[in-house]
């Protein structure tokens, strides 16, 4: 096998796995629920929780390559237990290692974040992911471990469909215009990750956009694509009534994006208006 894509069936793991596959891969892919109805993919079962089934499914399909996307913001046993199996299992088996992680494992104290920066989390998914890093870093020196940041889609990741709900008066709540973040779009950073699995490199990258915007004005770039109302989008501070987390937290990309051919292109670019595009169901 090619690829093993772990978390092929969420919202990053589906645009891999489709990637790979239409560029002539054989690609495999796991899921923990209900497999995805990406087609020509090898779908498996898998709870990366358990280290003797990933162990077992990756001695035998024997891939060439793993990418591991799989996590749960909620749960340390997926996010730094899981990534810790699917790691010592790719080295196991010879196979080169992408792991995604997160700009969650900063604390957002310092604003701007290179390739050298030293995590320092502040809430418990922040701390999974850095652990999952040093499990990483441990297990598998030649490793991309790969940062990454809001990713966003063409209507369908979390936040574009939180920004419809809440347009339409579908769902309540709140646009921080306090938390930072440079997003992403799903198709470049599937594009990087399979760019960075083909190359020499290893260790830290970042892969972000890199335009620093707040959900806010990160809802108000979707609502003018997608033909919303965006003075219907209501604006919150996450330090006075949010979840607890890092406030602004910009991934500088610079060395990444030099070793790249995949352009990491930013919010305003990807959400400026498009003449005759339809609002996303």
């Amino acid at each position: 096998m090619d690829l093993l894509v772990v978390g092929g069936s969420g919202f990053l793991g589906r645009k891999v796995t489709r990637r790979a596959r239409d560029a002539g891969a054989r690609v495999a892919a796991t899921f923990h629920s209900r497999p995805s109805p990406v087609t020509g993919v090898d779908w498996q079962a898998l709870d990366i929780r358990r280290r003797d089934h990933v162990t077992a499914l990756v001695s035998r399909i024997r891939p060439a390559v793993v990418v591991n996307a799989a996590y749960r913001q909620s749960d340390w046993a997926t996010t730094a237990d899981g990534a810790t199996h699917v790691t010592a299992a790719a080295a196991a088996a010879g196979a080169r290692l992408v792991h995604v992680s997160s700009d969650a494992i900063f604390s957002g104290r310092a604003v701007h974040y290179d390739e050298t920066a030293l995590p320092d989390p502040i809430t418990p998914y922040g701390a999974a992911k850095a652990a999952a890093e040093t499990a990483v870093k441990g297990l598998d020196p030649t490793a991309v471990i790969a940062r990454t940041s809001l990713i966003i889609g063409d209507g369908d990741s979390v936040h574009e469909t939180f920004v419809h709900a809440l347009a339409t008066g579908a769902e309540t709540g709140a646009l921080f215009t306090d938390d930072i973040r440079c997003p992403i779009h799903v198709g470049d950073l599937a594009a990087a990750l399979l760019e960075l699995a083909a190359s020499p490199h290893a260790g830290i990258h970042h892969l972000a956009g890199p335009d620093p915007v707040s959900r806010h004005h990160l809802g108000t770039l979707i609502a003018r694509r997608d033909g919303l109302d965006e003075t219907a989008l209501p604006t919150g501070l996450r330090a006075t009534s949010g979840p607890p987390g890092p406030l602004d937290v910009r991934l500088d990309c610079t060395t990444t994006q030099s070793r790249l051919t995949t352009r990491l292109r930013g919010a305003h670019e990807l959400l400026a208006p498009q003449r005759g595009r339809k609002s996303p169901a």
